[in-house]
């Protein structure tokens, strides 16, 4: 997503008032629009994570707050600038009976209500397009966790390289931003394509997770080059 437009995407949190509008179908879309390759994305972001005390911004309805807090002694804060995604969430966490393990809370990426070194590690799924200031989130995540705790990003990007490259491009630029808009009637799926074109690629990403203190940042290249994995230590 562009830095000021409130553009959509296949994920976790974003611009709170455009989030509330969609956050009923927000589900669903995101299985129908990926193929159901979502749920493995956001598997390999929860390996990356250790057990413990961790921060997911951009929590959206909770499916990565929820997959850490299953594999038990983790508990994990959500944050999220959506009110009614973050409903949703809770109404999914009471039915899981998970509700000792996660705490949902309305925020902002750039400017979180934690105190420094908070955190054992962090994370954001497909959210941090949707953030103004994206070094100023990422410098948020880094503050918040403690030394040497990972600082994971899950994004979408545009494909480059690879025979598979130009398919993945075609998917990404055309099917799915008409697919979303179609399936929600909402327009603003229809910034997509956009928003992804904007983003940085993932080598001049990296640099800017590094700009902000994040050492040791290593990326996953996954679906052809759709999304990417970063993951820096704090």
């Amino acid at each position: 997503m562009s830095a000021s437009n409130p553009q959509t995407a296949l994920a976790d949190g974003g611009s709170g008032p455009m989030f509330d509008r969609i956050a009923t179908r927000y589900d669903r879309l995101n299985r129908l629009m990926s193929f159901g390759m979502d749920r493995g994305w956001r598997r390999a972001l929860v390996n990356a994570l250790p057990r413990g005390h961790l921060l997911d911004v951009a929590t959206g309805t909770g499916d990565v707050a929820l997959a850490l807090a299953a594999r038990g002694d983790t508990t994990v804060v959500g944050l999220d600038p959506s009110v009614n995604m973050l409903g949703i969430g809770r109404e999914k966490i009471n039915r899981s009976k998970r509700c000792d393990d996660i705490s949902m809370i309305e925020g902002d990426a750039q400017g979180m209500p934690f105190g420094d070194d908070t955190f054992d590690g962090s994370c954001i799924a497909f959210g941090i397009r949707n953030v103004p200031d994206r070094a100023q989130g990422l410098a948020e995540m880094r503050r918040v966790t403690q030394p040497g705790g990972p600082v994971a990003i899950l994004e979408l990007t545009e494909p480059r390289g690879g025979i598979m490259a130009p398919f993945a491009r075609f998917h990404v630029r055309h099917v799915v931003p008409r697919l979303g808009a179609w399936l929600s009637g909402d327009a603003e799926y229809s910034y997509l394509q956009a928003s992804i074109a904007a983003f940085p690629t993932p080598d001049a990403f990296a640099d800017m997770m590094r700009g902000v203190g994040l050492t040791d940042v290593t990326m996953k290249r996954m679906s052809f080059g759709a999304v990417h994995l970063f993951v820096g230590r704090a």
